[in-house]
């Protein structure tokens, strides 16, 4: 169902680090919030838009390995 898979969802997300899941969560609106550019992201934090890019691949890199082994 539609409900399980956000439980799973939401499981992985909390096998990532918190700036991980913060950054996710951002950037595809997760959580009710507003989806937002890695460039609206990276101001928030005030990093480079390219870190954010590699934070948020490292992210989808764990979440793959978390799904593998599910």
């Amino acid at each position: 169902t539609k409900q399980r898979q956000k439980e799973i969802l939401y499981q992985a997300l909390n096998t990532l680090d918190s700036i991980e899941k913060d950054i996710l969560i951002q950037r595809y609106g997760l959580y009710h919030h507003e989806p937002k550019t890695q460039k609206e992201i990276a101001q928030t934090y005030r990093i480079s838009r390219s870190y954010v890019s590699r934070i948020e691949k490292r992210a989808f890199i764990k979440l793959l390995k978390f799904f593998q082994q599910t």
